[in-house]
């Protein structure tokens, strides 16, 4: 027999072998994912098991500490990742040791291949899965869509819209090799000193509720199975939108009634929705902190709601729990309270493995308990089908990053989220007129919000580009640059900003706030950027009585992420847009508005104080907070609830209720006409709200229920409905029990929740 017969029947021999060798069932994609976790997870050591659990910071992240930065500044804030006993060029090795379950900051697709090149290379072959902060698009990524913040989202409420930019961010995360977005944020921001207002959707539990679920709709749609989905994160749980001083991870304490009644309910609709990851808190919640929190994590979230997703802790607050918290006096300590709470995967770093195992060795964490933390995980890399293909197409990606869709869905948003909060007839502008415009954030890229790392400056559209591509050749734009930071403006050049400004028709001046993430020593909002005032920051003010006293009529616009109390603005100039932080496309969607060719239809998700010192300003206050005034200031707000003016006017009926009298467990439904009595078309948020006349546990003055957003042409009316159902009216009672008391109920229907834009009917609950 030849050489060439042998080397064939060798060939052969081991082919048949191959073929003949049954296909072990995690490796097997014609069975279900639940089977598939089952076997892999019967094959798997318990240091694997672990490893599952361990997610750590990306390595060319790390790369960048290890060479720009000293290990005291790599170790004074959160922004940057690094292991001071393990260098980054031995984390490989961690990975094909199956000792890595996840990472965090990976921004570069070529990157995620070669990661999960390295974990194709371990025992098990299990894949990565890639967590990133996508919270209003794949900002953290170069060339992504850049959508409206969650803040100004919310203030579109569009629900069809936030859900379609999930739907949009998805796409471009898998493109980019990431599957889990640690976002929606449904903490409910009450207090606009914290630095991550922006990165909710608001005050309201109810506004909150519906944004979160959209958001979660739009990335998982549905269980997440395939390749275009990904995992949503509800965080933070719990109450961090309210802490004690406007501090991020600064202590909240609130009885258990506020939890079930305001914090709670976001994340409860979470679940429901399908949410298939939580993260905690950096705060402590009644003493005790959130990541040590077994109530939280396991009675209620497990066991009275169901939740049967996977907990990550945030970043590096399992280590706080020694170290800040001290409740623990060892990471042992922190890693075992943190595991015994409920938490099953540790953000960020090698301080867990170890101690994790050892614990199970020594009885106090049962293995059981690690099972249950790791089947979720690898259940949904099973959905997400990462042991078919975790490999992405990097060359692809340039084809759905901003393609043409996700731009105008991002303008779409930022054209309904901005909101029109004073009009002295002044807007539109008519074309034909001479423009001044001046301000810090005039011409730069804070429109983009936290969240966002230096994106193509092609992509992004600032309010002069858009005024200037906007404007009509007869329409003239004459732009003063006085910088592009708002901390460090130059009062010597006011003086030439009211000069110019008196030469033109109009001025626009336009301020506010930085919530930048790469604009480190610029930033004024964001992650851990409080603030003890919430005015315009710096000589802003002042820039704008500069340029008001010119004579020349002015409009302000505001770039920002918090409510910011000016009540000089509200008093002196002739316009007042609140901008939010409109995206990639702000600039484009504000011109618009401004000269009229779209009509401003956005409104408050956010109550706007008068001070600093009149908060705590919400809406939904109890009877008896402002039974008493101040002597020193009007005891009010500049601007409510829900507030938010067009070029239109609208009209509404008197409500009716199909049943003005029902029993505790019956519905009725309520109908309103809107008619739209000015001359253009416009669109109409229109707003339901609730009062509990009489109860026995204090209720809130009103609480918002439902919201309908309505196109209306001009004259034309239509009937709105809402549906009033015995959860519309329940609240926890005296014993703490869900239900509806009898006894009569306010319904109030109207364009914001300020009581004079609010037409009123009683329903009865019989007894």
């Amino acid at each position: 027999m030849n050489k060439i017969s042998i080397t064939c029947l060798a060939f052969f021999s081991t082919t048949m072998a191959v073929i003949a060798a049954p296909l072990v069932d995690y490796k097997n994609p014609s069975l279900s994912a639940e089977v598939r976790t089952d076997d892999l997870l019967s094959r798997m050591t318990l240091t694997e098991k672990v490893g599952q659990m361990c997610q750590y910071v990306g390595i060319e992240h790390i790369k960048k500490s290890e060479k720009y930065l000293t290990l005291k500044e790599m170790q004074s804030g959160d922004a940057h990742g690094v292991y001071p006993n393990l260098h980054s060029s031995k984390m490989p090795d961690l990975i094909k040791k199956g000792e890595i379950g996840s990472f965090l900051h990976v921004v570069d697709p070529k990157e995620a291949n070669q990661l999960q090149q390295y974990a194709s290379e371990s025992r098990l072959g299990i894949p990565l899965i890639i967590g990133i902060d996508a919270i209003h698009g794949n900002g953290l990524v170069n060339g992504s869509t850049i959508y409206p913040s969650p803040l100004t989202m919310a203030s579109s409420w569009n629900l069809d819209l936030v859900r379609q930019s999930s739907v949009e961010t998805a796409l471009e995360m898998r493109a980019t090799g990431s599957q889990w977005t640690f976002t929606p944020n449904i903490d409910i921001a009450r207090d606009p000193r914290w630095g991550r207002v922006g990165e909710t959707f608001g005050e309201d539990t109810f506004l909150v509720s519906e944004m979160g679920v959209a958001v979660i709709e739009g990335l998982q749609q549905g269980d997440f199975t395939g390749d275009k989905k990904v995992l949503a994160n509800a965080k933070h749980f719990v109450a961090g939108g309210e802490p004690v001083n406007g501090l991020n991870i600064a202590p909240m304490d609130l009885s258990l009634r506020s939890l079930k009644q305001d914090h709670f309910p976001p994340f409860k609709r979470a679940v429901d929705a399908g949410v298939y990851s939580f993260m905690a808190a950096h705060n402590e919640v009644n003493g005790v902190p959130a990541h040590a929190n077994r109530f939280l994590f396991t009675e209620v979230l497990r066991e009275e709601w169901g939740f049967e997703g996977f907990v990550v802790s945030d970043w590096m607050d399992i280590e706080r729990l020694n170290g800040l918290h001290r409740v623990a006096e060892t990471q042992t300590e922190a890693v075992y309270q943190a595991v015994d709470a409920g938490l099953d995967m540790h953000m960020h770093g090698p301080n867990f493995l170890r101690p994790l195992i050892k614990l199970v060795e020594q009885g106090r964490i049962t293995e059981a308990r690690i099972n249950a933390a790791v089947r979720p995980i690898l259940l949904a890399k099973f959905r997400l089908g990462l042991f078919e293909n975790a490999q992405v197409d990097a060359s692809a990606a340039s084809d759905i990053l901003f393609n043409a869709k996700h731009k105008q869905t991002a303008l779409e948003l930022a054209r309904q989220g901005i909101v029109l909060l004073k009009n002295d007839s002044l807007l539109p502008l008519p074309q034909g007129k001479k423009i001044f415009v001046t301000g810090p954030n005039a011409n730069n890229h804070t429109m983009m919000g936290d969240w966002v790392f230096k994106q193509p400056k092609e992509n992004i559209t600032t309010v002069v580009e858009g005024l200037r591509a906007v404007a009509k050749p007869s329409t003239s734009i004459d732009y003063f640059d006085l910088g592009s930071q708002v901390k460090t403006l130059d009062p010597r050049q006011f003086a030439k900003a009211a000069k110019r400004a008196k030469a033109a028709d109009v001025a626009i001046v336009v301020v506010g706030g930085n919530a930048l993430r790469y604009d480190r020593k610029g930033k004024t909002a964001g992650e851990n950027v409080a603030r003890s005032t919430i005015n315009l920051y710096g000589e802003q003010l002042a820039l704008v009585q500069a340029v008001q006293a010119s004579g020349t009529p002015t409009v302000v616009v505001l770039i920002n992420s918090r409510p910011l109390a000016e009540p000089w603005l509200v008093e002196n100039v002739d316009a007042l847009i609140e901008a939010w932080e409109p995206g990639a496309l702000g600039g484009q969607a504000l011109a618009e508005i401004i000269f009229g060719e779209v009509n401003p239809s956005g409104k408050l998700p956010i109550t706007i104080p008068r001070s600093v010192g009149h908060l705590q300003a919400i809406y939904n206050h109890k009877p008896s907070t402002y039974v008493r005034r101040y002597i020193d200031a009007p005891t009010k707000n500049l601007f409510e609830f829900g507030d938010g003016l067009s070029y239109t006017q609208f009209k509404y009926g008197k409500p009716t209720l199909s049943a003005s009298r029902i029993a505790e467990n019956e519905s009725t439904r309520l109908s309103v006409t809107v008619k739209n009595s000015g001359d253009r078309a416009g669109d109409e948020i229109v707003q339901l709200y609730i009062r509990d006349n009489f109860s026995r546990v204090t209720r809130p003055v009103k609480e918002l229920k439902g919201f309908k957003r309505i196109h209306l042409d001009a004259k034309q009316s239509q009937e709105v409905t809402f549906d009033i159902t015995p959860d519309t009216l329940a609240y926890f009672d005296l014993d703490m029990n869900w239900r509806v008391e009898p006894g009569d109920f306010t319904i109030m229907v109207g364009s914001s929740s300020r009581k004079t834009d609010l037409k009123t009917v009683t329903l009865t609950v019989k007894p």
